[in-house]
């Protein structure tokens, strides 16, 4: 596994821990930054891992870009917004999206701009109370992007999101837990271990059947409902054939817990 710099990651007990770690910008990402976050996705999706838990270092999760990176790269030209997006945000939320087993990200503070759209690409999202989720873009003159134009109104509705990308206010997470943009908002003293509760409770399930569950809630955000009913049949038909499957069955039988091997 490929040293990191700029982010902690770690492939244990089925779970993938990925963990931003620029504690000192608020894990806002620079270039370096994306790349080692793709390995570690890459390095994820080729493993034995069943879930992949997110997260950032310090008091925050994720600030977006950094900026005073991008003035780096740029001094003395006009950036080019549009192939920094192309490169480095739109290959991160596939990659993200792409993977066949749970993304739990779990928000322990400020998430902003592209960190906040980056916590909404996952499939769990969690955060602590004193968490806050902002979309800045509109005081830069710009348009969310990693995918928040996509992810606000399927999430939170069409009034919230233009609220939340024309304003730019902040959004605490029990709020955000309230609209439906996360799974919960949680008290920090109680964040770690709810956390690791989820995550331990997906690492050891039936990870063919998560994956297409994914699937099949994200196809039919966009799908019609006679089309949906053909995705859970062939998903079904082919799940009904694992392993995982007839254990689940052996276990409901037997009234006992069941051992999932992911497949």
């Amino acid at each position: 596994m490929a040293p990191y710099d700029n982010i902690l990651f770690e492939l244990r007990d089925g779970v993938a821990r990925l963990t931003l770690h620029r504690p000192d910008k608020l894990n806002s990402f620079n270039e370096a930054m994306h790349l080692e976050v793709r390995q570690a996705i890459t390095d994820t999706a080729e493993s034995q891992a069943r879930v992949l838990l997110l997260t950032g270092a310090g008091r925050g999760f994720c600030a977006g870009q950094d900026l005073g990176d991008r003035a780096m790269q740029t001094s003395g030209s006009t950036p080019d917004l549009g192939d920094s997006i192309e490169r480095l945000y739109s290959p991160l939320v596939k990659s993200l999206r792409g993977l066949e087993m749970p993304v739990v990200c779990a928000v322990n503070g400020v998430a902003a701009g592209a960190g906040a759209n980056l916590a909404l690409a996952c499939d769990i999202v969690i955060a602590t109370e004193s968490a806050y989720f902002y979309e800045p873009f509109c005081k830069l003159g710009l348009v969310p992007d990693t995918g928040g134009t996509y992810f606000l109104p399927r999430r939170a509705g069409a009034a919230r999101a233009m609220g939340m990308a024309l304003l730019g206010d902040r959004v605490p997470a029990r709020q955000a837990a309230e609209w439906g943009l996360i799974w919960r908002a949680v008290p920090d003293n109680e964040f770690t271990s709810t956390v690791e509760a989820i995550v331990a409770q997906l690492a050891t399930g039936p990870t063919l059947g998560l994956a297409a569950i994914k699937a099949a809630i994200y196809s039919g955000v966009n799908s019609h409902l006679h089309t949906q009913l053909d995705i859970e049949r062939d998903l079904n038909r082919s799940l009904g054939r694992s392993r995982d499957y007839a254990e689940g069955v052996a276990a409901f039988l037997a009234k006992r817990p069941a051992k999932f091997e992911g497949r």
